[in-house]
């Protein structure tokens, strides 16, 4: 599993959240980022303060690469930002420092639990349950939104409807669906490989 440096801001209620600076985690498909016990997903275009939200949660969090110049956190935020302790000499050695400012670091611990498993169980238990919700509120995503489970459902539903679907223009439009979603798939699976 592929690890690295981030920033890690809590970005529910504001820009003065938890931070930290820790070790995530990637999920095969690069599309899950692991840390501190939680799993999180890109969010796209429908953000509001964050890029990430935890999928158990649904809160928003900024993560992205670690800033030379110390400007992570936002102009207008506030706190400490806890730097993972397993990782410290790592971040000093790539922020070009010998030890860390105590007014705007400490040093603590995190959860090192990968919650894979129970993320993965979580994902196919809320497909299972709430098909229909999942029908109204994500259908027509971007193939490139959908989590792994998502897009599996989502190729078998079009698959159905392209075959038992009433209206010829209502086949079509299934198979188009589908054969986008194939495609998603496959691009996915490619990553893995290379």
């Amino acid at each position: 599993m592929k690890s690295e440096i981030k920033y890690i801001e809590l970005k529910t209620g504001g820009h003065s959240g938890p931070a930290w600076i820790g070790l995530v985690s990637y999920s095969k498909s690069g599309r899950t980022v692991y840390f501190n016990g939680k799993a999180f997903q890109r969010i796209g275009s429908a953000r509001v303060r964050g890029n990430f939200y935890d999928i158990e949660s649904m809160e928003e969090y900024w993560i992205s690469g670690v800033k030379k110049d110390l400007t992570d956190r936002h102009q207008f935020g506030t706190g400490k930002i806890l730097v993972e302790e397993r990782i410290v000499a790592d971040y000093l050695k790539q922020i070009n420092m010998e030890f860390l400012d105590k007014s705007k670091f400490e040093i603590g611990t995190v959860i090192q639990e990968i919650p894979a498993e129970r993320i993965n169980a979580l994902e196919n238990q809320t497909i299972e349950q709430d098909a229909d919700a999942l029908m109204e509120n994500k259908r027509f995503n971007n193939p490139s939104e959908f989590s792994d489970a998502e897009l599996e459902y989502f190729i078998e539903y079009y698959k159905d409807s392209s075959i038992n679907s009433r209206y010829l223009k209502g086949r079509k439009f299934s198979r188009n669906k589908m054969n986008e979603l194939i495609f998603e798939k496959n691009k996915r699976a490619t990553k893995i490989i290379s």
